[in-house]
């Protein structure tokens, strides 16, 4: 008992659990424990068997487990810690923190470089830049011409890519996001 499964926290996590999270994490406890309810809703919503699995996340996110969109694609393969193919709770609580406020900048910056990095290649190309633009203007209803897409992603290009080699590496991303962040 009190090992970690792949069933783990099927029934709400013991305290110690949700302590060590806690702990671990940016999240109060009691902020742990509230996130353990929104994950039971989450992951029963569908497959009833307490791990998050990709349609459930559409599910949450979309109201609709069938809509396909590369950006909740991208979340949901960066929240699978384990790459198992479901959420797990404490995958769910450790991938969360990135979202809180108390989450130092330069990991939230590491993480919007791995979700642009669609391919896992260590550089953002060009094309994975303009997927990205695609499948968030797509999912917020935004409707742009193919060509002021095209500037989109040459103009942060221009601004990115330092170097000029057609890709964005790590440092130049974190130099671009450090000087496009609002005050």
């Amino acid at each position: 008992m009190g090992c970690a499964s792949s069933k783990q926290f099927k029934r709400a996590p013991r305290h110690e659990d949700a302590a060590l999270l806690a702990k671990e994490t940016t999240f109060s406890l009691d902020e742990v424990k509230a996130l353990y309810e929104l994950f039971e809703k989450i992951s029963y919503s569908i497959f009833k068997d307490g791990l998050i699995h990709k349609e459930e996340f559409q599910l949450a996110l979309f109201r609709n487990s069938n809509r396909k969109n590369l950006f909740a694609d991208r979340i949901f393969d960066l929240f699978d810690l384990k790459r198992n193919g479901v959420i797990e709770f404490d995958e769910f609580v450790r991938s969360l923190q990135i979202f809180h406020p108390d989450t130092p900048m330069a990991d939230k910056i590491a993480f919007a470089f791995r979700l642009y990095d669609l391919r896992g290649t260590g550089s953002i190309e060009r094309e994975e830049l303009k997927e990205m633009v695609l499948a968030i203007l797509s999912e917020s209803d935004l409707l742009l011409s193919g060509d002021a897409v095209e500037q989109m992603v040459d103009q942060t290009f221009k601004e990115a890519d330092l170097n000029g080699d057609g890709r964005i590496d790590p440092d130049e991303w974190k130099a671009f996001t450090v000087r496009i962040q609002p005050c």
